[in-house]
Order: C-alpha cells, then sequence, then structure tokens
C-alpha cells in the first residue's frame, strides 16, 4: 500500500495520477490522510482517513488509525507543507524511507529557514549565496525598526503561507501603517521582514532525489511580485546554472532533502554569479511544473517519485530539453466582475488566442500548442486587473513550443496581452458592463457604501 499525506486542492489531478501508478505500476492500493475529507477524497483513493497534519497529536492519532494496515505499506509521499513536519515524522515511526523529520521545519517555516542560514552564514558566503537578514515581527514599531535597518527596501510576507499570498514589496518612502494593514490578517500565524534580495532574476531548482532541471518564475513589477508564468527549461547559461544548483543543494541540505521532492526558489544576480534562495520546498512544484517536466524532458517525475518509495530507484541519467513548456496565468484588462459564464467557451477563446499570438510572432499554428486551459473559479467574482495574489487571475493555461530557437518568454508576455484583450471583446459587452456597474453597485450597497 502507499500512503499519501495530505495534499492542496489544487492538486487533486497530481494525486489521481500517483494513485494510478501506484495501483497499475505496483499493485499497490493507495490509503490518503486529510484533514476535513469530503466526498472527492472518497473517491479518490482505496481507504480514506480524518486527521489534520497541524494537530498537536497527528502522529499518535493517524499512527492508530493507520493499524489495520501498518504491515501492508511499503512506502509514503507527504505532498503539502502543512504535513512536511508531521508527515515525516509519520513515516519514520511506520518505518518507511522517508526525508528527516527533524530538518523538515525550515521546508514550512520561512522564518526557521532563515535561521537555519544564519548559522551557516560563512558556507553561504563561501559559495556566493546570500543568506539574507530576517526577523519576526508583531507590531507596527517593529515593522520600522526593520526599515530603519534597511531604508533601500525590503519584503513583509507571511511566515508559513504560500501562493505568493500576503507578500508586501515595501520601498523607500512607502507608508508602513498600511503595509502594516495589509499583513495583519497573517499576524496570528506570523509576519516576517526581510531584507530585499538585490537580484532580480527568479528561478526554481526542482526535482526528486538527485535528478533536478531549473526553472524559471517571470513575476509581475511593482508592490505585488506575483506569478505570471513559469518557463521550462530555463532561459540560464551554464555558469549560472551551476549557481542555481550551489544554492539549490544548499536549501535541500538545510531543510533535510535527500531522496524526495523539492522546490527551491532562487534569485539569481544579472552575470549569474550570485544567488540567494527565496524558499525551499519539500514537495512538487506548483503552477504545474512538473506537467511541464514531462512535456519538455518526456519524464514524469510523479511516477519517479512513487517509484523511488516503492522500491524502484531506477532514475534517468539526465535530462534533455525537446520543445519549450509554460504555465501561464490569464487575467483581465480593467478592473471589474467576471464569471466563467459570461463566455460561450473558454477553450475556444483561449485557443484562438493563442492562434493570433502565433500570428503575431509569425509561427505556425503546430509550433506553439495549447496543453491545458482552467479556469481558477466558476464563481461571479470581482477580479483586479492588477493582481496582488495568484487568486486574482481568471484562469492559467499551459503551452508548448516546439522551436528552441524562439524566446518563449517574449511569447508568454504577448499571450496575455492578446488573452486580456480577446477577453475584454468576448466577454465585456454593453451588456455586461451594465451588469458590472450593477454588480458593484450592490456591493456598494452591502458594505454600506
Amino acid at each position: 500500500m502507499l500512503l499519501i499525506i495530505d495534499y492542496n486542492l489544487s492538486r487533486v489531478a497530481d494525486v489521481a495520477h500517483m494513485r494510478d501508478r501506484a495501483r497499475h505500476h505496483h499493485g499497490a492500493d493507495t490509503i490518503l490522510i486529510r484533514a476535513n475529507p469530503g466526498n472527492a477524497d472518497a473517491r479518490l483513493c482505496d481507504h480514506l482517513i480524518a486527521v489534520d497534519p497541524l494537530a498537536h497529536d497527528f502522529v499518535d492519532r493517524a499512527y492508530e488509525a493507520l493499524t489495520p494496515w501498518l504491515s501492508h505499506i511499503c512506502g509514503g509521499v507527504v505532498f503539502s507543507d502543512n504535513a512536511v513536519r508531521s508527515g515525516a515524522a509519520l513515516l519514520e515511526r511506520i518505518g518507511v524511507k522517508v526525508d528527516s523529520a527533524a530538518l523538515a521545519l525550515g521546508a514550512f517555516s520561512k522564518l526557521e529557514y532563515r535561521r537555519c542560514e544564519a548559522r551557516c552564514h560563512d558556507l553561504f558566503a563561501s559559495q556566493r549565496v546570500l543568506a539574507p537578514d530576517c526577523v519576526s515581527i508583531d507590531s507596527l514599531d517593529e515593522l520600522r525598526s526593520f526599515s530603519q535597518l534597511h531604508p533601500e527596501g525590503f519584503v513583509v510576507k507571511p511566515s508559513c503561507e504560500g501562493n505568493n499570498r500576503g507578500v508586501v514589496l515595501v520601498q523607500p518612502g512607502d507608508d508602513l501603517p498600511r503595509v502594516f494593514d495589509e499583513v495583519a490578517p497573517y499576524l496570528a500565524a506570523g509576519v516576517i521582514c526581510e531584507q530585499l534580495i538585490p537580484y532580480q532574476r527568479e528561478f526554481s531548482f526542482d526535482g526528486v532525489g538527485g535528478l533536478s532541471f531549473a526553472t524559471e518564475k517571470v513575476s509581475a513589477a511593482g508592490r505585488y511580485p506575483v506569478e505570471v508564468a513559469q518557463v521550462v527549461p530555463a532561459r540560464i547559461t551554464q555558469s549560472a546554472y551551476e549557481t542555481l544548483r550551489r544554492a539549490g543543494e544548499l536549501a535541500n541540505w538545510l531543510v533535510g532533502q535527500r531522496d524526495g521532492p523539492f522546490h527551491n526558489e532562487v534569485k539569481l544576480s544579472d552575470d549569474g554569479m550570485f544567488g540567494a534562495v527565496v524558499e525551499p520546498n519539500r514537495r512538487p512544484a506548483g503552477m504545474r511544473i512538473w506537467t511541464l517536466a514531462a512535456l519538455v524532458y518526456g519524464v514524469d517525475f510523479y511516477h519517479l517519485w512513487v517509484d523511488s518509495v516503492l522500491g524502484n530507484e531506477s532514475k534517468p541519467s539526465g535530462l534533455k530539453p525537446t520543445c519549450q513548456a509554460a504555465t501561464v496565468m490569464l487575467g483581465v484588462k480593467r478592473d471589474r466582475w467576471f464569471a466563467p459564464s459570461d463566455l460561450a467557451s473558454g477553450d475556444e477563446l483561449f485557443q484562438a488566442t493563442l492562434r493570433q499570438t502565433a500570428r503575431r510572432y509569425g509561427l505556425n499554428e503546430d509550433v506553439l500548442r495549447p496543453i491545458e486551459f482552467s479556469w481558477l473559479s466558476l464563481e461571479r467574482r470581482r477580479v483586479p486587473s492588477v493582481p496582488r495574489d495568484n487568486s486574482d487571475f481568471v484562469a492559467h493555461a499551459c503551452i508548448t513550443l516546439h522551436a528552441l530557437d524562439c524566446d518563449i518568454g517574449e511569447i508568454v508576455s504577448g499571450l496575455r496581452e492578446d488573452w486580456s484583450a480577446a477577453l475584454e471583446k468576448a466577454a465585456f459587452s454593453e451588456l455586461s458592463t451594465d451588469s458590472d456597474v450593477m454588480h458593484q453597485t450592490g456591493d456598494q450597497a452591502r458594505v454600506g457604501v
């Protein structure tokens, strides 16, 4: 049996993909443990256990619930940040292979990771990897104190929150009380101030065990550095890749990664000689990065992960790209209300937009291919033109570019522009504009404006 410990709701298809690998390749049933499971979870795996991985007694409760199957569990995977520490401890207690539970907190708490870096400051410096100054704050006075130490700017963010949620870039002259109000909802779980990393380009060091690849992250400029795309393979020189690899491996050592997955976000200097870890993760990358890797390298990292914990250690000796791929976040041209039901077909609009983008860059349609398109929400909601986090987009898509000499980064930028223009034209007629006004008026009435 394969034990799967927790997952984020956006990863349902990935859990099903691993379940199928265990079932069809290894003849193994799956057990899923997560907090407050629903009917979809019951259909997802063969056995379901409801225990919150953040509960202080998670290991004891989960171990007891697993009693009927303990002798059959051959391997386990920890598939969420919330479970990275407690899940590893449970697998250690069961006695199956797993990366270190003792060091796992650094892969969950950004503050704990920075403290680990500080203890190894000289080691990081010797590898030309910056360890940024970082403190926990609880008050506006502490925010002001950190601001005085770093007048060039800094970042404020939740200590244990993913998806770029709650991240605020503070620049000289910014209104600090306003910044504090923005992060106030996260104070109970912890908020940190972090020295601004003086490098602009961001990448991730991704993989399983010792097999790795580089992904390039494209972020929005300005106050809210939200991810707008991920590109595989990263457009990077060999010397810059070596810096990325050194930084990514240092992060893996600090958080106890050895055999399992990793997604370590790293910034590099313009010349590629210096780096800094933004944050480490002991889980598969989000934004479909492993899906992109399968398209680019022909290697299924989810299969490798399941195989490795169920006893098959074979991995490719190396990776060679056959195309370029990207996950692209798609937004709106201006602030307004939107629901996917405003369109006849989102897939058709996206494919038409992709054809328009191909024409824009003089590409044959079969060179730029759609792989996946999904709405982020089916609910009618107010969507800002300037997203603050990844939930402030309307959709995401995966594409492949079968021309290695073309710059996929430029094409991604063009696609996002073409999409917002096409969406504006297709969904926001005079009728939808009137509807938007009515929604806005109703919203104002509800809040007493």
